[in-house]
């Protein structure tokens, strides 16, 4: 092939060289963005709210379907899960019609509602941290010129048409408190702005339809960037989505590369290729979480960035790939590790503790948990369903002198309180801590993670 790749009549020639970088830096660039476009074609096209396979929420655009119970093992939709709360998931096009999110008195009980834009950023900020009151929030795209009917409560305005909504509600692993949160549920809800009546609506979400899961089960997550229909795609991003303030040029280069694409099967080849490179060497290694934020201590790693990304491409891409969909630092601060203390990969053939001492535990106003997921951040599947210790655990062991120490390994360690244990595969897994509602000690980082210590 030529080492130069023509363009279009009016364009410059291309060497195979700037096509290969250039290509680079949009695949990188538009990952998240291709994958949210995807997401929200498979994940809308049921005729109402209902469960894939059973276990995850989907919906139509602009409704959501809200779980009665933890996400299960199993599901491949969505990585990082938690156990912590109740999820909806759902999509909006909100230049087409806003969405109304149906907000009920939750009383003490922590809960967030959270929507992200296309380019994964939070734009909401519904939820107990922000003293939300009960009733009926509007989310409006950014051309969308009608008028909000009386009784809308309050708005937020996404900079993009495509937005992603979840609703999180936090459930201990009592009865007692399931019995509660049944109550409440019915009345968490989101529909479109042309259903809004001014009433609270009620839905029976214990007795929503389960669809089939399309295609084959795999371990990880499902592919939702195809590099073969990568630069088929990235077109509908660049004409959807808004380029930040100095942006511009680089939207510039991608549309005189899609348009030399476009007038050379050579550029188009090359392009493909490129993508399949990319993938593999560049985003496939983000799933690794030292890639995800800067060091937080003890070999820990977190972003101070999460859903507020602007142009660190780095971190919102990494955080597409490794862990869509996390909560803004201040509803929730994520730290996840793959190794040890010693910097040793976490491997169930050993045991670890992972110990807070007294007074250490995470800084939170709401709740903190520790999940264990296996290498492609999914639930390690265990007889005991066990896969996050936490505040929700009212059965946790403290030490005499207020400390805790929780127990990772495939199996328990001799003398182990058989609530403090978390059950680990004999393969490599990774510890995450979620603190949500965080006090200013774990957002500033004076407060260091625990210590994940090899015991045999």
């Amino acid at each position: 092939m030529s080492s130069e790749l023509a363009g279009p009549g009016a364009l410059t020639r291309m060497p195979e060289s700037f096509v290969r970088a250039m290509g680079r830096v949009a695949y990188i660039w538009g990952w998240p963005m291709v994958s949210m476009i995807n997401r929200r074609t498979a994940l809308t096209s049921v005729p109402e709210p209902g469960l894939r396979g059973g276990v995850l929420p989907n919906a139509p655009v602009g409704r959501v379907c809200m779980m009665t119970d933890y996400i299960p093992a199993g599901q491949r939709f969505v990585a990082c899960t938690n156990q912590d709360v109740l999820y909806g998931f759902g999509f909006g096009s909100l230049d087409e019609q806003p969405a109304v999110f149906q907000i009920p008195d939750f009383g003490d009980r922590f809960w967030v509602a959270a929507a992200w834009d296309h380019r994964t950023d939070s734009f909401a900020e519904m939820g107990k941290q922000y003293g939300t009151k009960p009733g009926f929030y509007a989310v409006v795209g950014p051309n969308w010129k009608g008028e909000l009917p009386a009784g809308i409560t309050g708005s937020f305005r996404s900079s993009t048409a495509l937005a992603a909504f979840c609703p999180r509600v936090f459930i201990e692993d009592t009865p007692e408190d399931r019995a509660k949160v049944m109550e409440l549920l019915p009345y968490v809800t989101i529909y479109p702005l042309d259903q809004f009546d001014g009433t609270m609506k009620t839905e029976d979400w214990a007795n929503v339809p389960t669809f089939p899961v399309p295609g084959e089960a795999t371990e990880g997550e499902i592919r939702w960037v195809d590099p073969a229909h990568f630069f088929d795609q990235l077109p509908e991003v660049l004409a959807t989505v808004p380029p930040l303030p100095g942006e511009e040029a680089l939207y510039g280069q991608f549309r005189r590369l899609l348009a030399a694409a476009e007038a050379s099967p050579e550029v188009k080849k090359t392009l493909v290729d490129v993508a399949h490179e990319t993938e593999r060497e560049a985003i496939t290694p983000l799933l690794r979480w030292e890639f995800n934020g800067p060091a937080a201590g003890n070999n820990w790693f977190s972003p101070t960035n999460n859903s507020a990304f602007g142009t660190d491409y780095l971190t919102r891409t990494a955080i597409a790939r490794s862990n869509m969909f996390e909560n803004t630092p201040r509803e929730t601060k994520y730290l996840f590790t793959d190794t040890d203390i010693d910097g040793a990969p976490l491997d169930g053939t050993h045991t670890y503790t992972v110990h807070f001492p007294a007074g250490e535990l995470p800084p939170v106003n709401g709740f903190f948990s520790l999940t264990l997921y296996n290498e492609h951040h999914f639930y390690y599947e265990n007889d005991l369903g066990r896969y996050s210790l936490g505040t929700k655990n009212p059965d946790l062991v403290h030490g005499t002198d207020g400390s805790l120490t929780l127990y990772v390994g495939n199996t328990p360690p001799p003398d182990t309180p058989p609530a403090n244990w978390l059950p680990a595969p004999t393969t490599a897994f990774s510890l995450y801590i979620r603190a949500y509602w965080p006090q200013p000690p774990i957002l500033d980082t004076t407060w260091t993670p625990p210590r994940v210590e090899r015991t045999n």
